[in-house]
């Protein structure tokens, strides 16, 4: 009241509209399953949605098929809807965003239905989220990533050090195991056996006295 009025100029001055204002819908349909929650939950039926079930094939042999939804058609009636942004809320993989966007407004009540493209480009006008208090506690998201992070870079670890641990054991032991470097060269009987065969007399000419004995007999 102790101000003096200020009249805005406006379209020639846009307006400095707050962060969470409420002007229009954007959809990041690549974040969309499908799912309907968003057109059951709206209390104006402005939301419509057609969709068409694809096979994926299987991500490993001996898998079995998939089928899974495929978005055709993401439409809101601008004209029924009353920003109540229960779609926004209700919706669980973050496919719907607030745009302060406004300025959409038509002669012809039918041209208020808008279709996902319209709805995609507006996605990119929405504003980043305000920073996070410093003393607010980590998202349950991100505290899971981090936790399955952290677990998987500890298993790597502790797989590399085994790894290591084998490599430096089998330099130590040496190239043929630890029996190798226990067992002794063989002795000259065991090469001569070898050499020789089993059944091979290994003593040589025979003396006088087999000779002798031989003609005697």
């Amino acid at each position: 009241m102790t101000k003096k009025t200020v009249t805005a100029q406006y379209p020639e001055v846009l307006p400095a509209l707050p962060p969470r204002t409420r002007g229009v819908i954007g959809l990041f349909e690549e974040n969309c399953t499908v799912c309907m929650l968003c057109a059951r939950e709206c209390p104006d039926w402005c939301i419509y949605i057609d969709s068409h079930k694809e096979t994926v094939p299987a991500a490993a042999p001996g898998g079995r098929e998939r089928s899974r939804n495929v978005l055709d058609r993401f439409a809101i009636d601008f004209s029924l809807c009353m920003y109540c942004g229960i779609c926004i809320e209700v919706c669980p993989f973050d496919a719907l965003f607030w745009s302060p966007e406004f300025e959409y407004a038509e002669t012809d009540i039918r041209e208020l239905t808008h279709e996902r493209d319209k709805l995609r480009d507006w996605m990119w006008t929405v504003p980043e989220p305000p920073a996070l208090d410093p003393a607010a506690e980590e998202p349950k998201e991100l505290a899971a990533a981090r936790k399955t992070a952290d677990k998987l870079a500890a298993e790597a670890a502790r797989a590399a050090e085994e790894a290591a641990a084998a490599e430096q054991q089998r330099k130590t032991e040496g190239p043929e195991g630890p029996d190798a470097s226990t067992e002794a060269p063989q002795g000259p009987d065991a090469s001569t056996e070898a050499l020789q065969g089993p059944d091979t007399p290994t003593e040589g000419p025979q003396g006088p006295d087999a000779s002798t004995e031989g003609g005697a007999r």
